[in-house]
């Protein structure tokens, strides 16, 4: 059996000080603003580190977080999240992929994502990839873990003021069907990790991926075992027929998230993967925030197949 932590949407605070003028950016601006009318209030660094606390107790045998690990993309935030993945856990342990936060605005990879590079580099040679100036690192990338492989996409470019969509594009989009076919044909359960929503309709089309249609068709023909992906900040459950069995798509809310009209408290899935009679079989444990105890605790279980 293979454990395996998914958290997402961490929006780490409080946003250093000078973020909207220090390297200016009119959405960055506006985003700051944003922050100091109501986010600040709703996403707690407290919050947060119970979260990842109790993570580190249930010792997974892996971490995936899908994104927003920042906010506006400030300089100083980067620092600021690599200081707090470093308290967190090593980058062998937790693999990450960014989110449209993590690209808020267009700036160089050295004075952003670079300082989280060791958590988004795989241990697999992957022959079609893509980068661009604000990720350097090559996507998709794909970590092998016993009989799991963790296949990171990035789902992430800068977007104009009022939209969050997503975009994979074609390379990544035939990398990933390329992979899924072979590391299927190798025995790997295989866990796809990307921030927006996977398939068409789970969010607003301001904040949709672009090209969901295109990755339901590769999902489709190839087959996956769990796509993982947070951005709606909600508990999220869809599935999809494959020409291999079912395709589980699990989104979990904001892991920092006290608060909120709108969204439920911060969770995270726990998910222990395991074959059964030739078969995928995976056991699902949802533990959430509880503001009244301010303690993490367990909220329901499920099981998957594929």
């Amino acid at each position: 059996m293979f454990s395996l932590a998914h958290l997402s949407d961490l929006h780490l605070g409080p946003l250093p000080m000078g973020s909207a003028h220090r390297h200016f950016a009119f959405k960055r601006t506006i985003g700051v603003m944003n922050w100091r009318l109501s986010r600040h209030r709703v996403h707690n660094p407290a919050v947060a580190l119970a979260i990842a606390a109790d993570i580190v107790r249930a010792a997974p045998d892996h971490v995936a977080l899908t994104g927003d690990i920042v906010n506006v993309a400030a300089h100083d935030e980067f620092l600021a999240a690599a200081r707090w993945m470093k308290a967190f856990g090593e980058p062998d342990w937790i693999s990450f992929v960014p989110g449209n936060h993590d690209t808020y605005v267009r700036m160089a990879w050295s004075n952003g994502l670079a300082h989280l590079s060791p958590y988004m580099q795989g241990d697999m040679r992957v022959p079609l990839t893509q980068s661009t100036p604000q990720i350097d690192t090559p996507f998709p990338y794909v970590r092998l873990r016993r009989n799991v492989a963790l296949i990171g996409v990035s789902t992430a470019v800068p977007q104009p003021l009022h939209r969050a969509a997503g975009l994979l594009g074609r390379t990544q989009l035939d990398s990933l069907a390329q992979l899924l076919q072979d590391l299927r044909e190798r025995g790997y359960a295989r866990v796809v990790m990307i921030h927006h929503p996977p398939l068409p309709g789970l969010a607003q089309p301001r904040k949709a991926l672009i090209d969901a249609s295109p990755l339901r068709d590769v999902l489709e023909a190839h087959g996956a075992e769990l796509v993982l992906h947070g951005h709606n900040h909600e508990h999220m459950l869809n599935t999809l027929n494959s020409r291999f069995g079912t395709v589980n798509v699990v989104g979990v809310p904001s892991a920092s998230l006290i608060e909120s009209e709108h969204h439920p408290v911060a969770a995270w899935n726990l998910y222990r993967i395991q074959r059964i009679a030739g078969k995928w079989a995976i056991d699902v444990s949802v533990r959430s925030f509880d503001p009244a105890t301010r303690q993490v605790v367990p909220l329901t279980e499920f099981a998957l197949s594929s």
